[in-house]
């Protein structure tokens, strides 16, 4: 009987949670949050003072969360209301709030700006998810910092 109760009085209290990638329900991005953000200098959160982040927020609500530094990691997700506020829900079900305050995002610990494009590596990412659909996560882009002239003249 306690655990009835419990579970409605959670229920009734507005709290939400979302347990799988499928049932949160994409939602089209507000003008104020899209477009591409990216870190500016160095963050605490980011592995190096050289790492950069990128947050890929489209029209219809679908994002990319974009890292780099000797790798690309890049997470495709969607962008959904939770309780009245935006987050980003990646593919591998994490769920980071967005707030925006003074033209920057807050986000994942970061504070993002906006910027005319993605870098290079997060529009090989983009390209890469659009190949692969259903994929959780990609991680097989090589970062153009580390391209040796070997493996550009190996593409030619």
């Amino acid at each position: 009987m306690k655990k009835w109760m419990l579970i409605a009085a959670l229920a009734l209290s507005g709290c939400a949670q979302i347990n799988n990638y499928e049932s949160a329900v994409k939602t089209p991005a507000p003008a104020h949050l899209q477009g591409n953000w990216q870190t500016v200098g160095p963050q605490a959160d980011l592995v190096s003072n050289e790492a950069i982040a990128s947050l890929i927020i489209n029209a219809d609500g679908s994002t990319l969360d974009c890292r780099q530094w000797q790798r690309i990691i890049a997470k495709p997700g969607k962008l959904t209301l939770l309780s009245g506020d935006y987050v980003n829900v990646t593919r591998q079900l994490r769920v980071m709030p967005l707030t925006v305050e003074d033209n920057e995002l807050k986000y994942d610990g970061l504070m993002l700006r906006k910027v005319d494009r993605p870098t290079v590596d997060c529009q090989k990412a983009e390209a890469a998810v659009a190949k692969q659909p259903d994929a959780a996560v990609i991680q097989n882009i090589e970062p153009e910092v580390m391209r040796t002239v070997i493996s550009q003249n190996s593409e030619q």
